[in-house]
């Protein structure tokens, strides 16, 4: 048998280094990884005859030392994955505080601070698994690897049982698509029609499926500057060992040693090459596709009625139709004649969401109704990994964020939340630190930050948001009760509160004082025929006293009025009395109580809220006396409308008729009232929201515009797959009506609406797309030193073609994606704002426009060739 030789480990362990743990299926990376071992063959035979040169000069005597020392450091910096970085010292594992550089005096430092954050994935292998006689075969080969880091269940089909010389099951596996799930017990039937298998049980079947489910699980991570960190590393790595080393001073050991560092910067430089090209794709600009706007039809009616009449007759009118039916808003199809009747829109119907996606032969006729699109639109929703949006969006909205609110996983291990939410805390960290870096960017110099947290990762997030915005950008940190019962808890303190914690970009963000809560103003009700008063939102007309009842009063619940007895004139905090009251700001527009129960209830004590009732007994005055007008919000926020448990889930299984995924939900309450603290008495605001969840801050958004009659917008990024069945159904029932119960709408008190909703590119696409060819390195160039892919086509490869007629470059974007936005994407790429999107041209606010039939290359060159 022939002896292993140190040499022959040092390059296995490169290889394996290089190239990256095997993964198998259809992935971006599976496209990379090949390229890699590719050049691994030529780099490792270089490399083979750069050493043997090497060691003749310094002898040969040190080869078996240098293989050693090779192997020694490289192992510390490569993960499973092929990341480049802390995979193996004492630091893995650890966040710590250290004293770092001067103006800095202590910093968060985590293993992973100079990472790109990926994702968290399984490396998925073909396997073979025996359990009592039986053996169970698993094929990966069709599996599409997650794009990003939606949690998504594996789905397990069965090819084939069979029994030869012994029994086998063979399994296809891949990844759960629209909520797809593995039907275990239709597989067993299946199964026990073979008559070897009639013992075989549910419970064995599971079993083995789990056994596959536990492979290796690596985060992916992008080293933003691997060449300077390794170097870096190897010479505080070999200094320390040239201070314990005895023969320091001898000139063939220093010889040796500068040998050594030769090599080891040369595998650098190559490794650094592809990891740079990773970090290009990564931040590179991607195109928007899959896009849509949806319009409420009171828009279409108010700028061109004859549209809307033309929309009524159309061929996709009746899917429409379905849509509206399956949302909820309304139990049976609508007659176009109910909608437009004698030339008037219907008050009923007004905010109905139209979708152009059915429409799409005259989605620019639509469009080309608004003279200035952009200013109009009452928000985007964008489904991307954060990261790649935010990092997309930077040229068109940098500073022009005022109030950014985010919730992030609190990485509490619940194994109920349908994103990914159990990282280590370095990989959490460097997933925040990225995403909020770039966030500064976007963000106006009076913007502000929110980002609320529990216990568990407040102590980083407070850390990694000091070190971005900086210590005297702090603004405050609210506690707010989300959960009035408590956590459940064996060893801990029961948690009732989650933290909301607020930078702003630089000085001259400040937190907003809040409009006084009360004043003299007269609020008029109605009398009903029976002689009681009209509720609020016409609840009693709409049948909702019963409704509430099933409810268990929630629908009432959720709103903080206090109660008047229209008898005896008698008030009160306590739901006993026949008429609600709410308080009115000062431009008369109705508000929500900032106090709770029984601080109202204190203020009855004191004398401090009173009411009188004019001679006709359908007015009634109101208003706080005591020091509560313009004063800046408190740190604790305790009321119960800011519940997660109690009024953000419900609200949200109300206005979906079903109990989905979401457990904590944010209550709108909270975010309305963090937008009021950011953007107060000012309108048009930005408002961003990348950690989109169930879609809460679009529709806080265009509530609270409807509450002070403002006109901020919506940015709302989520990459789930409750994208399609949760954030856009939720946005658009959310326009048709403000207030709903158990799926229906309880009236059709809703806003007028235009949003966009669209899809981006991702980075495993752009990697799986991309054009790398199997070409030598230049011969003009050593292997380590070129740029090794100046030669590749990546994305242009069909997109940028010469016209042999004119001699031009002639662009198509198309081919980038069948169902590419090119407007949208030349807009990202411009940093312009859209004013009117034409059939072959779209024109920007600033007066410019681009030819859609002759594009520029220069202007997408990023988005294509990096």
């Amino acid at each position: 048998m022939a002896t292993v030789t140190k040499k022959d480990k040092f390059f296995e362990v490169l290889r394996n280094i290089f190239v990256g743990a095997k993964i198998e299926g259809n992935s971006g990376y599976v496209n990379l990884m090949k390229l890699k071992s590719k050049y691994y063959n030529e780099f490792k035979e270089q490399l083979h005859t750069d050493i043997d040169a090497k060691l003749k000069e310094v002898g040969q005597n040190f080869e078996e030392e240098l293989y050693n020392k090779l192997f020694t450091f490289f192992k510390k910096y490569f993960s499973e994955s092929g990341s480049i970085y802390f995979s193996y010292t004492p630091l893995q594992e650890k966040v710590y505080e250290r004293i770092y550089r001067d103006d800095k005096d202590v910093m968060l430092f985590w293993k992973t601070h100079m990472l790109y954050y990926v994702k968290t994935e399984r490396l998925f292998k073909n396997m073979e698994v025996e359990d009592e006689d039986i053996i169970y075969l698993f094929d990966v080969a069709e599996l599409q690897h997650k794009k990003n880091n939606e949690k998504k269940e594996m789905v397990f089909d069965l090819v084939k049982a069979e029994h030869t010389d012994k029994r086998r099951i063979h399994f296809s596996v891949k990844y759960s698509n629209n909520g797809t799930k593995t039907k275990t017990e239709e597989i067993l039937k299946k199964i026990k029609k073979e008559k070897a298998f009639g013992s075989l049980t549910l419970k064995q079947i599971e079993k083995v499926f789990g056994i596959f489910n536990r492979q290796s699980e690596v985060d992916y991570f992008i080293n933003k500057d691997a060449k300077g960190f390794l170097k870096e590393q190897f010479s505080l790595w070999i200094k320390g060992y040239l201070l314990d080393d005895e023969t320091l001073f001898e000139l063939a050991r220093l010889n040796q040693l500068k040998a050594l560092q030769q090599i080891a910067f040369n595998i650098i430089d190559l490794v650094g090459q592809f990891e740079d090209e990773l970090v290009k794709v990564w931040n590179k600009p991607k195109f928007a596709h899959s896009s849509n706007y949806v319009i409420t039809l009171d828009r279409i009616f108010e700028k061109k009625q004859s549209l809307l009449e033309l929309i009524l007759k159309h061929k996709g009118f009746p899917s429409q139709m379905d849509e509206w039916i399956q949302l909820g808003l309304t139990s049976k199809g609508i007659k176009k004649n109910e909608i437009l009747e004698n030339n008037t829109l219907n008050e009923m119907w007004k905010y109905l969401p139209l979708d152009t996606k059915y429409f799409k032969d005259i989605e620019v006729d639509i469009l080309a109704i608004f003279e200035n699109l952009e200013l109009e639109i009452s928000g985007y929703a964008i489904k991307s990994d954060n990261y790649q949006a935010i990092n997309t969006l930077k040229f068109k909205f940098q500073n022009q964020i005022q109030f950014t609110y985010l919730d992030p996983p609190y990485n509490s291990k619940s194994s109920e939340i349908i994103y990914i939410n159990n990282y280590k805390h370095s990989s959490w960290a460097t997933l925040l630190e990225n995403r909020l870096s770039v966030t500064r960017a976007l963000m106006k110099d009076d913007g502000i930050v929110c980002v609320t947290i529990d216990d568990y990762e407040l102590p980083r997030l407070w850390l990694i948001m000091e070190s971005i915005f900086g210590i005297e950008n702090h603004l405050g940190t609210i506690a707010i009760r989300i959960n009035p019962k408590g956590r459940k808890t064996q060893r801990k303190v029961s948690a009732v509160h989650e933290y909301a914690v607020l930078f702003g970009k630089s000085d001259k963000a400040k937190i907003k004082k809040l409009p006084k809560e009360i004043e003299d103003k007269t609020h008029n009700y109605q009398k009903d025929e029976d002689g009681s008063w009209y509720l609020p939102i016409n609840l009693r007309k709409q049948g909702a006293d019963s409704l509430a009842e099933k409810d268990n009063g929630d629908v009432r619940d959720r709103y903080y009025p206090i109660y008047y007895n229209s008898k005896n004139g008698e008030i009160s905090s306590k739901k006993k009395f026949d008429t609600e009251i709410w308080p009115i700001d000062g431009n008369g527009v109705k508000r929500i109580w900032r106090r709770g129960i029984d601080a109202i209830d204190k203020m009855f004590e004191d004398k401090d809220l009173w009411l009188n009732e004019t001679a006709n007994g359908n007015q009634i005055y109101f208003k706080f006396r005591g020091g509560l007008d313009g004063e800046p919000p408190q740190s604790i926020w305790y009321d119960a409308k800011f519940s997660a448990s109690e009024y953000g889930t419900k609200m949200l299984d109300n206005i979906l008729g079903v109990r989905e995924a979401f457990d904590y939900p944010k209550s709108p309450y909270a975010v309305m009232e963090s937008i009021n603290i950011a953007c107060e008495g000012t309108k048009n605001n930005y408002i961003l929201d990348y950690f989109g969840g169930s879609g809460t801050t679009a529709i806080s958004v265009v509530n609270n515009n409807k509450l002070h009659t403002l006109d901020n917008k919506f940015i709302v990024v989520e990459m789930g797959e409750h994208f399609d069945n949760v954030v856009i159904p939720r946005i658009k029932k959310n326009s048709f009506s403000e207030n709903w119960l158990v799926g229906k709408p309880i009236d059709n008190n809703g806003s007028s609406t235009l949003f966009k909703y669209f899809y981006l590119e991702q980075y495993q696409e752009s990697l799986s797309k991309s054009i790398y060819e199997d070409k030598n390195s230049l011969p003009t160039q050593d292997i380590y030193h070129q740029y090794l892919f100046l030669k590749d086509l990546k994305l242009a490869d069909d997109v940028v073609k010469l016209d042999e007629k004119s001699k031009s470059i002639k662009v198509d974007l198309t081919k980038l994606h069948p169902s590419i936005d090119i407007p949208e994407t030349l807009s990202h790429l411009t940093g312009k704002f859209i004013k009117q999107i034409k059939k072959n041209e779209v024109v920007f606010t600033d007066g410019t426009s681009i030819d859609l039939t002759n594009i520029d290359y220069k202007i997408v060159k990023p988005l294509i060739w990096w």
